[in-house]
């Protein structure tokens, strides 16, 4: 195995099928996983990256239940009879989406963020991804209804996602649920986040990467924000900027409580 390893590490090509045992302990048992390398001489695929995210994908999550199962009612049966594999916290394996959704409601912070969808952005996943790990309150999206999930890794299945057709409908629904619209922007006249003191009842407004937010939402904002940068690029992704912003709502808001 070592031998492999070191091997694929080195850039070595693979040209056979080649099986690798590898022992992987789970939390209450032990399970041998086996993973085969298909890699054809014409593909060109890095045998480390495809032995890395084969591993991963194998190591995540239980395998079923032992009998006999537990009644509760939060319990999905078809987990709990062939094995729980999502990326989710070990309290919620087995549980069902409902369930789990259900209990995050419970536990939500009072902060809720905003994504212009008017463009097809891959950041997007990353955003709600990121929304979800803080466990906040709600996600608007603003514009077009479809987007793609795959950077999401099936989060957006635990979030109240909320969709307005354009800015005016997104700012009259803000209006009356009195939240604050604080746009999240690198533009003249914007405010340094470490010397801006979030609203407690922020919705932090994320535009798409390179654009970033829209005239019309930066119009109607109540206030601009930037994170501040020193390196040679203009701006940090997207994805990045919205989990920085998110947690220093929760240091202003939450974690100092």
């Amino acid at each position: 195995m070592a031998e492999l390893v070191d091997a694929l590490a080195s850039g070595a090509s693979v040209s056979n099928d080649v099986e690798v045992q590898v022992l992987s302990r789970a939390p209450n048992n032990e399970q041998t996983f086996s993973v085969c390398f298909l890699l054809p001489k014409h593909r060109a695929v890095s045998p480390l990256m495809k032995y890395t995210e084969m591993m991963q994908e194998e190591i995540i999550g239980v395998g079923p239940h032992p009998e006999p199962w537990p009644t509760d009612q939060k319990y999905d049966r078809v987990l709990l009879k062939e094995g729980d594999k999502r990326n989710v916290l070990d309290k919620y394996h087995y549980w069902s989406v409902n369930a789990i959704k259900a209990d995050l409601d419970d536990s939500r912070i009072d902060l809720e963020i905003a994504i212009e969808n008017l463009q097809r952005d891959y950041n997007m996943g990353t955003i709600v991804r990121a929304a979800n790990a803080f466990n906040i309150k709600r996600v608007h999206i603003i514009g077009r209804k479809q987007w793609n999930k795959r950077g999401a890794m099936v989060t957006d299945l635990y979030m109240n996602i909320q969709y307005h057709d354009d800015v005016t409908a997104f700012m009259l629904a803000m209006e009356k649920a009195g939240r604050e619209v604080i746009g999240m922007d690198i533009v003249d006249g914007a405010k340094n986040l470490s010397e801006t003191t979030l609203p407690a009842n922020a919705v932090l407004v994320f535009g798409a990467e390179g654009p970033g937010l829209s005239k019309e939402m930066l119009s109607k904002a109540k206030e601009v924000v930037m994170i501040e940068q020193f390196g040679s690029t203009r701006s940090v992704n997207v994805g990045v900027a919205a989990g920085i912003t998110m947690y220093a709502w929760l240091q202003q808001h939450s974690l100092t409580r």
